[in-house]
């Protein structure tokens, strides 16, 4: 009786544990819709919820539909699906790397893939200028999206290649790999720097801002292809879960547990490296978002790889919108750039996390 009593009261704190997680996992995603909602409603033109309701429905009036649909929905999807893919990166490699730290940014990933994007537009012809009648009116328009992409992920992979092969020298040192992504983060920012020296402005102002970062970028073809490969590694990582979690104890003891490390690690960064390279091609460097996402979703469901991505990416998402709508509406009409808002809130932020955790160790 005393052993089915204790396997009745384990089976129970199991579900209670579940359910909490689901709890979560359920209040992440009215989160992002209540975020979505706001950013639809947040912007010059004042619109209420009801309105922004009846213009998704297509039963607004024509004004109200044609601000929603033509100008912020697609800034909405765009931070919904660059949040859960930055988000995503972050949580995946700070388990793989075993480092509290790591990022796409902060590893200096997002500033190769810049570099990569950067190389495709001003030397590759990714990019040509289009003069719509005066010099002020020129402007830049990206005729091989593909490319721009490709180049991207091959910076970004090229970055992941040299963090890999530090890990797996040092012994996947945290500190020595902070100061590697510093170190690679300033190559590649200096590299970028010598390319547009030798581009015509309009290049060059192209350039900053996708340093800048601008979620108005990205039309619809991009949100869809960022959105896909999103997908696509969500599922590969809910597909590895388990392996995640046992590589939360260490290499030697998933290995122990079957593990296939030598597999997992190398494929977890080229999709990381994928999915955010993709990111930085449309809507440029936008920092913090996967450092702090996994960090903050830690305090609340644990490091339960099951619910723990699902729910870092739905932070993702969160943040991202709750970043543009406050670039929209802190200095309204004028929009601030969301890369340098969530670079000076997030650093901050970022800290506080620190120093709240290191003072309950």
């Amino acid at each position: 009786m005393k052993k089915e009593r204790l396997g009745t009261q384990s089976i129970s704190a199991y579900q209670q544990y579940i359910r909490r997680k689901v709890g979560v996992l359920l209040i992440m995603v009215f989160l992002t819709v209540a975020a979505g909602l706001a950013s639809l409603m947040a912007g010059s033109a004042s619109l209420s919820l009801w309105d922004v309701v009846l213009a998704v429905v297509g039963k607004g009036t024509k004004q109200a539909s044609t601000i929603v649909w033509n100008v912020r929905m697609p800034r909405v999807a765009a931070a919904i699906v660059v949040g859960i893919a930055l988000a995503m990166c972050g949580c995946i490699m700070q388990n793989v790397l075993h480092n509290p730290l790591a990022s796409a940014s902060t590893l200096g990933v997002s500033q190769g893939a810049s570099f990569g994007a950067a190389v495709s537009i001003i030397c590759l012809g990714a990019g040509s200028q289009v003069n719509t009648g005066s010099a002020s009116a020129a402007a830049l328009t990206i005729t091989s999206p593909l490319m721009v992409t490709v180049c991207a992920f091959a910076g970004g992979l090229a970055t992941t290649a040299v963090i890999l092969g530090i890990s797996r020298i040092r012994g996947n040192d945290p500190t020595v790999l902070v100061l590697a992504g510093v170190a690679i983060s300033a190559m590649f920012t200096g590299g970028t720097t010598l390319i547009q020296y030798f581009a015509d402005d309009v290049m060059v102002a192209t350039v900053v801002h996708w340093t800048f970062g601008n979620l108005g970028r990205a039309g619809w073809s991009e949100i869809t292809l960022i959105g896909a490969l999103g997908l696509g590694a969500l599922l590969f990582f809910l597909l590895h879960r388990w392996d995640y979690n046992a590589m939360d104890s260490g290499v030697h003891t998933a290995k122990s547990l079957g593990v296939h490390v030598d597999y997992l690690i190398p494929v977890s960064l080229a999709v990381c490296a994928l999915i955010s390279s993709a990111a930085v091609a449309f809507v440029g460097c936008i920092n913090f978002i996967g450092l702090i996402a996994a960090h903050i979703m830690r305090r609340f469901v644990g490091n339960d790889f099951r619910f723990l991505i699902p729910c870092t990416a739905l932070c993702g998402a969160v943040l991202l919108l709750a970043a543009d709508i406050a670039c929209r509406t802190v200095v309204s009409p004028t929009v601030l750039p969301i890369g340098a808002l969530t670079s000076f809130l997030g650093g901050p932020l970022f800290l506080y996390l620190v120093m709240r955790g290191r003072r309950s160790s």
